[in-house]
C-alpha cells in the first residue's frame, strides 16, 4: 500500500501549481482505500501472492476514477464536507471542483492508454458509464418516489457495486488476462458492493457519529431499502403520510425522526440486514473453490468488515 500510495500520487501530478495543491490535499485526506486493496488481494489470490506493474496501474486508475466521482458527487449534492474535512467545492468552489474531477478522470484514462492496458481501460469505462446511469436513475426515481426493491438493487449495483466489481476484475485481469477468473471476480466484487451499499443505507438510521448525519438520505429523498420495505408493509394511510413526509417535510427534523422511528417499527432495518448478509454469503461462496491462502483469508476479512464496520 505504501508503494501504491507513492505511485498514485505520482499519477496525479500536473504542471499547474493549483492542481498539485488540490491533489496534495486530496491524497492527505484519503479514506479507507478499500478499492485498491481489493485490486491487490484478488491479483495475489490468483497469482501465488505476486502482483505486477499492471496491478499497480489498475489500483491507481480505480482510485483516480473513484476520487473523481467523489469530487463530482460533492458538487452534485452541494456537500461541504467529505470524511469530516472540507470538500474540494467548499474550499475552491464548484467550477474548480468540476475541473479537478475531469482532470482526475482523464489521468485515469491516460494511465491505461499510455501503458497499452486496453483490457483494463474497458473495465474502467464500463464502470464510469454505469455510475453515471445509476446516479441519473436514482435522481429520476427520487422525483416520483416510485421505487421498487428491484429498481433499488439496480441503482446500487450501478452506483456503488460496479466500482468494487471493477476493482476485483482489474486485479484478476492484471495477472490472468482473458481467463474465466475475470468474470468470477467481477461477480464477487459486485456482491461485495451490494452488501457495502446496504450497510451505508443502514447508517442513515443509526445514532452513531459516522461523518454522515442521521436522516440525510431522507432529506435528499433517496429511497433506501429500509424505507422501501416500510412503504411496502404500510396501510394506504401510512403510505400517504410516509411519502408526504419524505417529499414535502424532509427538512423538518422532527418529521425526519418520526420517519426513522416508523421505518424501524415496520422492521425495515432487520429486513435490510438480512438482505445485506445474503449478498455477503453469496460473495463468500464464490471464494469457496479457491485454495486457502492469506489472500483468500484477507478477502474474507474485508467482506466481514464491509457488513460490520461502524462508519
Amino acid at each position: 500500500m505504501e508503494l501504491f500510495e507513492q505511485k498514485f500520487y505520482d499519477s496525479m501530478t500536473s504542471k499547474v501549481a493549483l492542481l498539485n495543491r488540490i491533489t496534495y490535499y486530496i491524497v492527505n485526506r484519503k479514506g479507507k482505500q478499500m478499492r485498491p486493496m481489493f485490486v491487490f488481494l484478488c491479483a495475489k489470490l490468483l497469482n501465488d501472492g505476486k502482483v505486477n506493474e499492471r496491478t499497480y496501474r489498475g489500483a491507481s486508475v480505480i482510485e483516480l476514477i473513484h476520487t473523481a466521482s467523489l469530487v463530482h458527487d460533492d458538487v452534485v449534492d452541494d456537500s461541504n464536507k467529505r470524511r469530516g474535512f472540507f470538500s474540494i467545492n467548499a474550499l475552491w468552489k464548484n467550477k474548480i471542483a468540476v475541473l479537478v474531477g475531469d482532470y482526475l478522470l482523464s489521468k485515469g484514462m491516460l494511465l491505461s492508454v499510455e501503458s497499452g492496458d486496453f483490457d483494463l481501460l474497458k473495465i474502467i469505462s464500463v464502470a464510469i458509464r454505469e455510475i453515471s446511469e445509476g446516479e441519473l436513475l436514482q435522481l429520476e426515481k427520487a422525483r416520483r418516489l416510485d421505487i421498487t426493491e428491484e429498481v433499488y438493487y439496480e441503482i446500487i449495483r450501478q452506483k456503488t457495486a460496479t466500482l468494487i466489481a471493477a476493482c476485483c476484475s482489474l486485479g484478476a485481469t492484471s495477472v490472468k488476462p482473458d481467463s474465466p477468473h475475470v468474470e468470477t471476480f467481477r461477480k464477487f466484487g459486485e456482491l461485495c458492493g451490494m452488501a457495502f451499499q446496504i450497510k451505508d443505507d443502514l447508517f442513515d438510521y443509526g445514532e452513531e457519529r459516522i461523518g454522515k448525519p442521521t436522516g440525510i438520505d431522507i432529506k435528499e429523498q433517496k429511497m433506501t431499502l429500509p424505507l422501501i420495505y416500510a412503504l411496502n408493509h404500510s396501510t394506504s394511510k401510512e403510505r400517504k403520510w410516509l411519502i408526504n413526509s419524505v417529499k414535502n417535510h424532509n427538512r423538518d427534523k422532527q418529521r425526519v425522526k418520526e420517519v426513522i422511528a416508523f421505518v424501524k417499527e415496520k422492521g425495515g432495518l432487520e429486513y435490510a440486514e438480512i438482505k445485506m448478509h445474503e449478498f455477503k454469503d453469496r460473495a463468500l461462496a464464490i471464494l469457496t473453490p479457491y485454495p486457502d491462502s492469506p489472500y483468500k483469508e484477507a478477502l474474507d476479512l474485508m467482506l466481514n468488515y464491509v457488513v460490520e464496520r461502524k462508519k
